[in-house]
């Protein structure tokens, strides 16, 4: 029997002090809060009573320790899966803040609809899509739970509802260690849910793009 449930969690708060867009680089760990916002995701999960049979997280530090309280809580090791990953990006190690004022990366925002500044929204949704179904049929039974980053999560909330993939990063429905859950209803994907269960008051949030 497939999942029954599948549930895309962001992790929770990088310890980020330079405040760059750290996209896929290493060393980039979840803060103290981070790992309370992690545990408090985990938590909510777990107050559904519902069994979670399959954990996948993305290769990124900071996914893995966010899985953590969820090996925890409900005995299951983590699946490493590259495709659950941040995307690609050209601004990587940057603030956004002083590079968006230098003329030689306008070039990078000439189509964003694709994106030009990193890998094309379309290449991620169906990235995403392939690592949620395979893990929803795998599972014998009960929820996934797979632990990824803003903007897959985000671009597949917008595949899945049918909205332009085409977006405002500022406007992102997707809050750290935010919980956003699926079905799947007659082949098709049909989301269920949306929480941020974690306390994020004064958090910092700069690292995606």
């Amino acid at each position: 029997m497939p999942a029954d449930r599948l549930h895309l969690v962001r992790h929770g708060e990088v310890y980020n002090p330079r405040r760059v867009l750290y996209g896929r680089l290493p060393g980039y760990g979840l803060s103290t809060d981070g790992r309370r916002m992690a545990r408090q995701a985990a938590e909510f999960v777990q107050a559904m009573q519902r069994p979670v049979s399959a954990l996948v997280c993305s290769p990124l530090q900071r996914t893995q320790e966010s899985a953590e309280p969820f090996t925890e809580l409900f005995g299951i090791d983590p699946v490493v899966d590259e495709r659950v990953i941040e995307p690609t990006n050209v601004f990587e190690g940057k603030r956004m803040v002083v590079a968006l004022f230098n003329p030689w990366n306008w070039r990078h925002l000439r189509t964003p609809a694709l994106p030009s500044w990193g890998e094309p929204y379309a290449d991620v949704v169906g990235r995403m899509n392939a690592a949620m179904t395979q893990a929803w049929d795998a599972a014998d039974s009960g929820d996934v739970v797979i632990v990824s980053h803003q903007l897959p999560i985000w671009a597949t909330h917008l595949a899945v509802a049918g909205l332009p993939l085409r977006h405002d990063p500022r406007e992102r429905r997707c809050g750290l260690s935010s919980v956003t859950s699926f079905e799947m209803v007659d082949g098709k994907w049909s989301e269920t849910a949306y929480a941020e269960p974690a306390s994020t008051a004064g958090s910092l949030d700069v690292g995606a793009v």
